[in-house]
C-alpha cells in the first residue's frame, strides 16, 4: 500500500460521527490536491476491508455522488441516522457538518 493511501485511509477514518468530508479535501490533506479521484478508487476498493465511514465522504457541492438509487437511499440514510440534516435539495450544508481535523494531526500520521 503506498503511503498516500494510507494516509487517505486514515484521514477518513478520522472523521467523526454527524461530519462530513469532500473528496478533494482529503485528497489535499493526504498530499496530493488533484487526488479526488484517488479518493473515490480507495473508497471504492478498501471500505469494507477498512471498515471506513464511506457515508460520510460527500462531493465539494455537498452532494452525494454515488449514481444507483439504492447507494444514494442508503448514503443519505446514513447520514440523517449521525444527525446531519440535508437541504430541501437533498445537499448536505458544509458550513456545517464539514470535518476540519487539524493539520498537526495529518503530519503527526504522515
Amino acid at each position: 500500500m503506498t503511503p498516500y493511501t494510507e494516509r487517505v485511509i486514515r484521514i477518513i477514518q478520522s472523521i467523526p460521527s454527524g461530519k462530513v468530508m469532500t473528496y478533494g479535501q482529503i485528497a489535499a490533506l493526504a498530499g496530493n490536491a488533484r487526488g479526488a479521484r484517488q479518493v473515490v478508487r480507495i473508497l471504492h476498493s478498501m471500505s469494507q476491508k477498512y471498515d471506513l465511514p464511506w457515508h460520510r465522504i460527500i462531493n465539494a457541492k455537498g452532494e452525494v455522488a454515488i449514481k444507483d438509487a439504492e447507494g444514494v437511499f442508503t448514503q443519505k440514510d446514513r447520514l440523517l441516522s449521525e444527525g446531519i440534516t440535508l437541504t430541501h435539495s437533498g445537499k448536505v450544508d458544509l458550513a456545517i457538518y464539514r470535518h476540519h481535523p487539524t493539520s498537526e494531526l495529518i503530519i503527526e500520521e504522515q
